[in-house]
C-alpha cells in the first residue's frame, strides 16, 4: 500500500470544549530569531549567530457568517484594557476516520480583530467573516 501526505482540507478547531467548523486556517507557524554578536578581539570578520527569542504568527481563522451568531464579536468587545478571556486553541487535521492524526495547540490566545465579510450586490459566494487571534505559544500534539 502506497503511502500519501496528509491532505489539508479535513479538520477542525475547538476551544474550550466546543467544536467550531471553520474554512481556513492560516498562521501555524513558529521561528527562532537570531541573535548576531560579536567581541571585539575576535580574528573573525563576522558575527557569531545564536538562537534567540521564539516568535509566533498570529492565528488566522475564517468561517461563514451564521445568522445571529455574534460570538466573535462578543469575545474581542470584552477586552477592557489587560483584562480578556483567553483560551487554549486546538486545531486537528483529522484522517478518512475522523480521528485526529496532528495537532496543533495555540496558548492563551485571544483576539485581536474581527472582520465581518465583504459584501457584493452581485457576488454569489458565502459570507465569511474572520477572527485574527494573538497567542503565546504553538505547540504540536501528536
Amino acid at each position: 500500500m502506497a503511502t500519501y501526505p496528509l491532505p489539508k482540507f479535513h479538520f477542525q478547531v475547538s476551544w474550550g470544549g466546543e467544536r467550531i467548523g471553520f474554512t481556513e486556517v492560516t498562521g501555524l507557524d513558529k521561528q527562532v530569531e537570531a541573535i548576531e554578536y560579536r567581541e571585539g578581539s575576535s580574528k573573525e570578520y563576522s558575527k557569531l549567530k545564536m538562537p534567540g527569542m521564539h516568535k509566533f504568527s498570529n492565528i488566522t481563522l475564517k468561517r461563514g457568517t451564521m445568522s445571529k451568531d455574534n460570538a466573535f464579536f462578543n469575545w474581542i468587545n470584552e477586552i477592557n484594557l489587560t483584562v480578556i478571556e483567553r483560551r487554549d486553541i486546538v486545531i486537528s487535521l483529522l484522517n478518512e476516520s475522523h480521528e485526529p492524526v496532528m495537532a496543533w495547540k495555540a496558548k492563551n490566545a485571544f483576539p485581536i480583530k474581527v472582520q465581518a465579510s465583504d459584501l457584493k450586490s452581485d457576488g454569489n459566494e458565502v459570507a465569511i467573516e474572520t477572527i485574527e487571534l494573538a497567542h503565546e505559544g504553538l505547540n504540536i500534539l501528536n
